[in-house]
């Protein structure tokens, strides 16, 4: 029923539910946790989390919580799109400093999973963007961190130019990744 396709950076997933249409409309069934440890990550998630963005090209992120309570997330769109980014911050994996990417539309129903050790953030590809995400750890501000959205040495194929970009002032100043001290999920 649904298709889960590993990426670039295989534990990053961008699942696809499947919609069932009649005259009415269409039902889909968004998440379940079967089918995801089916993929491989058994999951528990504890708290659902939604964010709206008024303007086009609004990024968010890339944001991280650390251990002891690091996030993996599910992440879907509501209505609009957005360019989903997971980057891999894991010590000593092969793949530290890569990152993956998904166009995901209300449209399609696209969803990424961004495991932990990953950070995540999005650029909104239309106006009035809302989003609606899980998460497997509660929210603890004293391990959250982040990555300049704009890191040269990650440099990442975004939507937006950095004169046009719409940030948060806490993530227009977030470091580069080779200025992060070490970390642990």
């Amino acid at each position: 029923m649904t298709i889960l396709t590993p990426l670039a950076l295989p534990e990053v997933l961008l699942i696809t539910p499947r919609r069932h249409g009649d005259a009415r409309g269409w039902f889909s069934e968004t998440w379940s946790r079967r089918s995801l440890a089916a993929a491989g990550p058994d999951i528990e998630f504890v708290q659902d989390n939604q964010a709206f963005s008024a303007r086009s090209g609004t990024v968010r992120g890339l944001h991280f919580q650390t251990a002891p309570h690091p996030q993996a997330k599910l992440v879907r769109v509501l209505a609009g799109a957005i360019l989903d980014v997971a980057v891999d911050l894991r010590p000593g994996s092969p793949t530290r400093g890569h990152w993956v990417s998904a166009r995901l539309t209300s449209e399609g129903g696209e969803q990424l999973f961004v495991p932990r050790g990953f950070a995540h953030g999005y650029c909104t590809l239309c106006d009035d963007v809302m989003l609606a995400y899980k998460v497997d750890g509660d929210y603890a501000p004293q391990t959250e961190g982040g990555v300049i959205w704009n890191d040269p040495d990650l440099a990442i194929d975004w939507p937006v130019s950095p004169d046009q970009a719409v940030l948060s002032a806490k993530d227009l100043v977030l470091p580069r990744l080779a200025d992060l001290p070490p970390l642990s999920f």
